[in-house]
């Protein structure tokens, strides 16, 4: 396979195998996946059923039942197939992949670049997102592969030109090119002219066969997703009031839901759905319950949340649920935990969730109390999925970062040393959190001659090429005439700490002093000019004492 680094591949199961971005051989693919996921969700606006008769207008639509799997991106390029999704995972040998070659090669395609969903036949019921994680991560049989499908929904390129065309046109391509596939296939698709062409195919795929929603396009009314929508329990952990001339009223609401190791996680803000009376009871008795706070947020207004004893349940409805970002990370939330002894929240960790698409509130439920049963975390986890939901966030911990390279060069200036520094780490965490970037590169200046004598900069990268070029343009600002490199000895370079966090942010010195000391100490620099000047004693001593001894054998000789 000359698009991909074969030696790359991991084998999951017969000729199923899996590979990181980095291995294509083109390495735009990756971006253009990413960026045509944003803009196409950007693009669709959210809607539910009550929303279709009063927000879409007369005109000609495109309807297809929307599929409960992975957003997937397939690329063919001279008869070779293979997918990428926006988490830059490429996977190869699925039997559908050799299916969708053929068809391609049949239409005469050299190049394409496909949007679809991947996801799991399955019989009774329809297909879920869950489905294609486990049998996509580890599959137990061929026949698990073999219920690995895919259907096409739109085009990104054919023939290495982009398809700007309208959607009309994509759509055609694409039954004439794969509505012969069992494999690979179209969406289901029907065409609707008015609002209540697309509420009898909501009443007919939704309703009665249980699909996920419908996806609604047109070339001159817009794009539409159209879901029904869910209601969660959830626990309200802080509040905000509203300024200028509402203030008085609550503008909204900080709400959480309770993780299976009993702890709190931030989930969303919710501001639609109060009455003004809603709003002017209920901030009224959330003042009195007022908490202290490790955590800080702010609401759109960028006015802090006053957290609040997490006592009150309410139920809010929502749109839809979304776990991933359009790069294909985990949406993360802050982990809190209450003490009730000193009435404080603390901050635990950031774990993935989820984010909340148009939430409003519904009323409070005075007859539920905030346990990880009433406001369960799997409220979440039923409808989309969410990684490490099982663990105990206070026991989790990130991989440890290593050094890669670390290079010191100093200078002498007006008899103190200055010292510049570089290094370059692996996080080792880019797979476990996207707020991790993959490579750091992290430059420090010490100059005890200027008034801030530490200064830092920091670069970071998913790419270890890109690291190197961002130290390699560091060193070339920084390191100039009469710098010389100061080669750390084993013994130094073993004392590293391979924490990122002492890496990158050291814990400066309390005194310019001490820093001097700290600097000598480690270039093992002699105190030069003490030296000197106890070498000049020595030697005005000795001429004093020579001349003495000439008077005296002077005065001897006379």
């Amino acid at each position: 396979m000359s698009s991909l680094d074969k030696s790359r591949i991991k084998i999951k199961l017969g000729d199923y195998g899996v590979a990181p971005a980095t291995a294509l051989a083109d390495s735009s693919l990756l971006p253009r996946v990413q960026e045509y996921r944003r803009q196409s969700g950007s693009r669709m606006y959210p809607l539910d059923k009550d929303d279709i008769k009063t927000k879409i207008a007369s005109a000609d639509y495109h309807v297809s039942r929307k599929v409960d799997g992975e957003f997937t991106v397939l690329s063919f390029r001279d008869g070779e197939a293979l997918t990428l999704n926006p988490g830059g995972t490429v996977r190869v040998g699925l039997a559908w992949l050799g299916e969708a070659a053929r068809l391609l090669s049949q239409a005469n395609i050299q190049d394409a670049m496909i949007a679809g969903e991947l996801y799991v036949a399955v019989d009774d019921r329809r297909p879920r997102v869950h489905d294609v994680t486990t049998v996509a991560r580890q599959p137990r049989s061929e026949e698990d592969l073999q219920r690995l499908r895919f259907a096409v929904f739109d085009v990104l390129s054919v023939n290495g030109e982009p398809c700007n065309d309208s959607f009309s046109e994509s759509w055609n391509w694409i039954q004439e090119t794969f509505s012969g596939g069992k494999l690979i296939h179209p969406v289901d698709a029907k065409a609707a002219s008015d609002p209540h062409g697309i509420e009898e195919l909501f009443e007919k795929w939704v309703v009665e066969d249980g699909a996920e929603g419908l996806v609604v396009r047109s070339d001159t009314a817009g794009s539409f997703k159209i879901k029904p929508r869910h209601t969660l329990d959830v626990a309200v952990l802080g509040f905000t009031e509203s300024v200028d001339d509402r203030q008085g009223l609550l503008h909204d609401l900080l709400l959480g839901v309770i993780r299976n190791d009993g702890l709190p996680q931030v989930l969303c803000r919710v501001g639609g759905g109060f009455s003004e009376e809603q709003r002017r009871n209920l901030l009224s008795d959330l003042k009195d319950m007022v908490v202290e706070s490790e955590y800080a947020e702010v609401n759109s207004d960028h006015v802090a949340y006053q957290m609040v004893r997490p006592e009150w349940v309410i139920e809010i409805s929502c749109l839809d649920l979304v776990s991933q970002t359009t790069r294909g990370g985990p949406v993360n939330r802050m982990v809190l935990e209450f003490s009730d002894k000193e009435s404080l929240y603390r901050v635990v960790r950031r774990l993935p969730l989820a984010a909340v698409i148009s939430p409003q509130f519904i009323r409070r439920r005075e007859d539920k109390t905030v346990n990880s049963d009433d406001v369960r975390l799997a409220q979440i986890t039923d409808i989309v999925e969410v990684p490490l939901v099982e663990r105990d966030a206070r026991k989790l911990t990130l991989p440890k970062s290593e050094i890669l390279t670390r290079e010191v060069f100093t200078k002498q200036l007006k008899g103190e040393t200055m010292v510049r520094k570089f290094i370059v780490m692996k996080t080792n965490k880019e797979t476990e959190s996207d707020e991790f970037p993959a490579y750091v590169v992290h430059y420090t200046d010490f100059s005890p001659n200027r008034k801030t004598p530490l200064s830092r900069e920091v670069r970071v990268s998913n790419s270890r090429e890109q690291i190197q070029v961002l130290r390699d343009q560091l060193k070339e600002s920084h390191i100039k005439k009469g710098w010389e490199s100061y080669a750390s000895s084993a013994k130094e370079a073993a004392g590293i700490s391979t924490e990122a966090s002492s890496a990158v942010a050291p814990e400066p010195a309390k005194k310019t002093v001490a820093k001097k000391k700290t600097v000598a100490k480690d270039l093992k620099e002699p105190a030069q000019p003490t030296k000197k000047k106890t070498a000049k004693k020595k030697t005005a001593k000795k001429v004093a004492a020579s001349a003495r001894t000439r008077k005296k054998s002077a005065k001897k000789t006379g």
